[in-house]
């Protein structure tokens, strides 16, 4: 038997005096329990190749591998814009990069925009979360707790969450901690007497965020990503075993620095990588110890999710969790004599997306285009609420457990003057211009224009926006669309 209520959140303390939020919760009556746990792992910066499904990559990651076995994977995930803050407040807001209010990284998350987070709250669940969300970024407020109390108010509590640790990614905190501003890792630092060792660190990698890929002196337990880790199973620990919980675990790895721990390194050494796509930076051997340091780092949180899945098996919390394992962009690294994020190339916007859970097929590689944006719908899905009319994601669950064949024929992203468009092939991009001539004052709906065939080729070389002006016109018409419903 199904239950249908009807709820009225109040968005208290979110500068919206007065203001409720309808929304509909469908559960089965009774037991809170019948609804799954949720287990999200969204690291900072995995490109969407570099997991050891990828045959052509020498990628050691057999707990990612075990949960495609185990549920569906997402060879053609892209995230919202290729960018932290922004991309994850798409995703806490379940809306479009140019709808979500956060477009770059100097903007702190609206006050008075909502998050699947408190809907899930809200309906029962016990939310928690720990490492870096960068909803309050340029604020560089976390405290020494990680819970961004300022001036009477608790933005985690704000955001949704029950209960948690929020901290910087690993510029941010060396800069706020110069500052005097010192939020939970470095506070944990302090105490290990380490914290001059991590500045010391960072300070010899200055100008060589890439190239200096030495091992960081910190020991394996005072390593930002182990730490961050372990925040996360002592939250599950304690969290109430009468409701159903959600965890989102966002590690600082696998972003740059290419600082890993010696344990770390000597997996890696030695092992030979296919060199960047068009890039001749540095020789090979800097590029593979770079690609090795950036696989020890997914290595690491690969581990980790072995570790929280035998955690679940031991609480007997397995078969009734939906894990989730994706991104919030991805790194060039060399490709196009590019590093980092910020473009449109697939490296950048592509990420992992791999699901498993109660229901979840096992065994799907899905081959259409999918976006991280749909992860909120998802989520509320299955905690039994309605997605709000005023999100943009759309829910995945039919499609995991084999009841519908597609959700979205097209996926979008964009970031500052350049936006795109992808179907199951082609990837159409507005106002990016791949010499680096652009401005900031350039209109994403202005030339340059490409396209490329992602199936022909993958690298992104070849542009035939000039030789399919039928494609050209099909996505632009699709894309246009887009931008005028973001906009209205």
């Amino acid at each position: 038997m199904t239950q249908t209520r009807r709820h009225f959140l109040k968005l208290a303390g979110m500068g919206v005096s007065g203001v409720f939020l309808q929304y509909t919760c469908t559960r089965q009556s009774g037991d809170q329990n019948s609804r799954p746990n949720i287990l999200f792992f969204f690291p900072d910066q995995h490109r969407h190749d570099w997991v050891g499904l990828n045959s052509e990559l020498p990628v050691r990651t057999p707990n990612f591998d075990t949960v495609a076995r185990r549920g569906v994977y997402f060879p053609h995930a892209i995230c919202p814009s290729p960018l932290c803050a922004p991309s994850r407040a798409a995703v806490a807001s379940g809306k479009e990069y140019d709808r979500c209010g956060v477009p770059t990284n100097q903007q702190n998350y609206p006050e008075q925009q909502t998050s699947f987070y408190t809907l899930l709250r809200a309906s029962g669940y016990h939310v928690m979360g720990c490492g870096k969300f960068d909803l309050r970024k340029p604020a560089m407020d976390w405290g020494r707790d990680g819970r961004h109390v300022i001036e009477g108010v608790n933005y985690l509590h704000r955001w949704g969450f029950s209960s948690g640790i929020d901290n910087s990614g690993k510029h941010d905190g060396i800069r706020a901690y110069k500052e005097g501003k010192v939020g939970p890792y470095f506070d944990f630092l302090e105490k290990e007497h380490l914290a001059k060792v991590h500045l010391q660190d960072f300070a010899s990698r200055a100008g060589g965020n890439y190239e200096h890929t030495f091992p960081t002196p910190l020991p394996e337990r005072a390593y930002a990503d182990n730490w961050i880790a372990r925040n996360g199973l002592e939250l599950i620990r304690q969290a109430p075993k009468h409701r159903p919980w959600f965890l989102q675990v966002n590690f600082n790895g696998p972003h740059e620095p290419m600082d890993i721990t010696r344990r770390m390194q000597e997996r890696w050494a030695g092992t030979s990588f296919p060199q960047p796509f068009r890039n001749t930076q540095f020789p090979p051997e800097k590029h593979d110890e770079i690609r090795q340091n950036y696989s020890a780092m997914i290595e690491n949180i690969d581990r980790w999710l072995g570790i929280y899945l035998e955690e679940l098996e031991k609480r007997g919390e397995l078969e009734n969790t939906l894990i989730i394992y994706a991104s919030d962009h991805g790194e060039m690294l060399g490709d196009h004599h590019r590093w980092a994020k910020r473009v449109p190339y697939h490296p950048s916007v592509g990420v992992p997306l791999l699901v498993t859970g109660p229901g979840v097929q096992q065994g799907i590689v899905h081959q259409q285009p999918t976006t991280t944006l749909d992860l909120a719908a998802t989520f509320l899905d299955y905690s039994g609420i309605s997605v709000p009319d005023s999100m943009d994601s759309r829910t995945l669950r039919p499609l995991l457990e084999g009841r519908s064949g597609q959700t979205r024929e097209y996926v979008f992203s964009g970031l500052e003057s350049w936006r795109l468009v992808m179907d199951n092939r082609y990837k159409l991009i507005r106002g990016f211009d791949p010499e680096g001539n652009r401005t900031q004052s350039q209109s994403y709906r202005s030339e340059p224009l490409l396209l490329f065939d992602l199936k022909e080729d993958p690298q992104e070389s070849v542009n035939l926006a000039a030789e399919a002006p039928d494609v050209v016109a099909r996505l632009g018409r699709v894309l246009v669309g887009q931008l005028r419903d973001e906009k209205s």
